[in-house]
């Protein structure tokens, strides 16, 4: 070999010891030497990726990914990196972009930024612009390269539908219309079409707000109601029946890797996301001033630090993997998980993707089935709706939920509490009604109009809480009573609304009294029957009241 083509050999071999990712047995490198030998070049830059991967032939995968990795490093210290030497390329190498916010358990050191889709040289332009600016500012890799693909769908309806498109002056509200008749008949899912709009509309928003293009029309803008309707969210929650097989000792204790099974407990027990549970600190534990354990993560959604309190078995599982990382690794152990392979340094930590491999074989192992006897597919995150799902039905407050899930507001928490009602279900069928009439309302839990009743009832609740009560009125029906609900005969109260009660009786004679002394005879008359139906119901509402409280003091 040429001397400049034996440093760069000699270059590359030391670039994978200091990455200290995975090991470089001899024979690799011999072949790649021989390799470079037979091909007859000076430098390994002398041939393109492509050309050194069609000389290996379909050798085992290792070889030939040393050979890549060596032209690859050589390159880097031929050109440099940084966004002076990745930005005027069509394809942007993110490896060779320091800085970025990668997406936390989900590394992909040969991830790629292709622009070289987009048909339109002067819509790429500013698409690398735009691209530059929101990785520079922080975003995650991920989702800037989902704008990206949401802007090549883009340049396909133009290059579709639009080719004489020359310049963002064409790009009118007519065009966008054009192009959301065409993104709904094209093959994209909801969340793809979704995407498809709100990343346009984006990228159209910093063109205006930077001064990139004055030509781009004040037209040229999407609407809320543009959006395509996306399906109804559905309960991701496992089913008590699945999670009764998922916790079981028997079935934990097949888990081949200790770290896969902690990461189990920790998703159901903590109800953290997957990426944040696989890339924990190793000095995770933290405890308050009565001694109680926490877990302390990073919460990568949020990007900021949250704790959630643990039990003292859960504990004692972390310390005793925080033990086995630091025999292991004894000089570097910065991961309570570190990935099991290609890690040889220890300083990776364990991806979502092998987390997610390891729990499908588990899973199969298991042999886990759904209630009809079918096998279970669950994903990590549905342990997260299952942990908050389980709280709501034990009464806990949604702000608490909150806190525990890290949520930056209630509405975040409140999806939890829409899909799963048994908890306020149980509070109804352990309640005692009554209507103005004073007469008894009986649900019975186990009745056959139970679900009925309770379909009803729950919607009401939800939609028309009143002020002393709940409205029993069927959800088909409109009120033909407005505001007078304690005249109606479809009004329903309970004992926890005594206090509102008796002082809306109070003001009901107040307002009597007025209406007599000003000759208001037909508003006297009116609120007379409020008054009626009120004396009625607290009279009975008290005896109920009175009648409990002796079973209470016989018992």
């Amino acid at each position: 070999m040429t001397p400049q083509l034996t440093l760069e050999m000699q270059y590359a071999v030391q670039c994978r010891v200091d990455q200290a990712r995975i090991t470089l047995p001899a024979p690799v490198v011999n072949w790649a030497v021989r390799q470079v030998q037979d091909a007859r070049v000076t430098s390994v830059l002398d041939l393109s990726a492509a050309q050194w991967a069609e000389r290996a032939g379909p050798k085992n995968s290792s070889y030939p990914a040393f050979l890549a990795f060596a032209r690859d490093v050589v390159e880097m210290l031929h050109e440099g990196t940084g966004w002076e030497v990745e930005y005027p390329k069509d394809t942007w190498r993110l490896d060779r972009l320091p800085g970025l916010t990668a997406n936390a358990g989900k590394p992909n050191p040969r991830n790629r930024l292709r622009f070289d889709r987009i048909a339109q040289p002067w819509l790429r332009v500013l698409v690398k612009r735009w691209s530059r600016l929101r990785l520079s500012s922080g975003l995650a890799i991920g989702t800037v390269i989902n704008d990206v693909t949401s802007l090549t769908r883009f340049s396909t309806f133009l290059t579709e539908v639009l080719p004489e498109a020359a310049t963002f002056a064409t790009l009118n509200r007519s065009v966008l219309e054009r192009y959301l008749a065409w993104l709904s008949t094209s093959g994209a899912g909801p969340g793809a079409k979704t995407d498809a709009v709100t990343s346009v509309g984006a990228f159209f928003q910093a063109i205006r707000q930077h001064d990139w293009e004055p030509s781009l029309p004040t037209t040229a803008v999407f609407f809320p109601g543009d959006l395509p309707p996306r399906p109804a969210r559905v309960s991701r929650r496992l089913a008590e029946h699945v999670m009764a097989q998922v916790e079981a000792p028997a079935n934990l204790d097949r888990w081949t890797t200790p770290e896969g099974r902690l990461v189990t407990m920790i998703l159901i027990q903590c109800g953290l996301r997957a990426s944040d549970a696989c890339t924990l600190a190793f000095d995770c534990l933290i405890h308050d001033g009565t001694g109680a354990p926490y877990l302390r993560y990073f919460n990568h959604k949020m990007r900021r630090e949250a704790a959630v309190p643990i039990d003292p078995d859960l504990e004692a599982d972390i310390r005793a993997q925080q033990h086995r990382v630091a025999q292991r690794w004894p000089l570097q152990h910065p991961h309570l998980l570190p990935q099991l392979t290609g890690n040889v340094g220890g300083g990776r930590a364990l991806t979502y993707h092998s987390y997610r491999g390891m729990l499908n074989a588990w899973l199969t192992r298991c042999d886990i089935h759904d209630e009809h006897g079918e096998p279970v597919h669950l994903t990590p995150h549905q342990w997260r709706h299952t942990f908050a799902s389980r709280l709501i039905n034990r009464d806990v407050p949604q702000e608490v939920i909150r806190v525990l899930l890290d949520h930056e507001s209630t509405q975040m928490t409140a999806h939890y509490a829409r899909i799963t009602d048994q908890s306020v279900r149980r509070h109804w069928e352990q309640a005692t009604k009554i209507n103005i009439k004073g007469e008894l309302i009986d649900l019975q839990a186990d009745g056959p109009l139970a679900q009925a009743a309770w379909a009803k009832t729950r919607y009401a609740m939800a939609t028309q809480t009143l002020p002393h009560g709940y409205c029993g009125l069927p959800v088909q029906k409109s009120c033909p009573h407005a505001n007078a609900c304690l005249t109606c005969p479809v009004f329903v109260t309970g004992p926890e609304f005594l206090p509102e009660l008796r002082e809306h009786r109070s003001r009901t004679l107040t307002l009597i009294d007025k209406a007599e002394a000003g000759g208001h005879t037909r508003m006297a008359h009116m609120n007379t029957t409020v008054l009626t139906n009120l004396d009625t119901m607290i009279g009975q509402l008290e005896q109920i009241d009175e009648q409990r409280a002796g079973g209470e003091d016989a018992s």
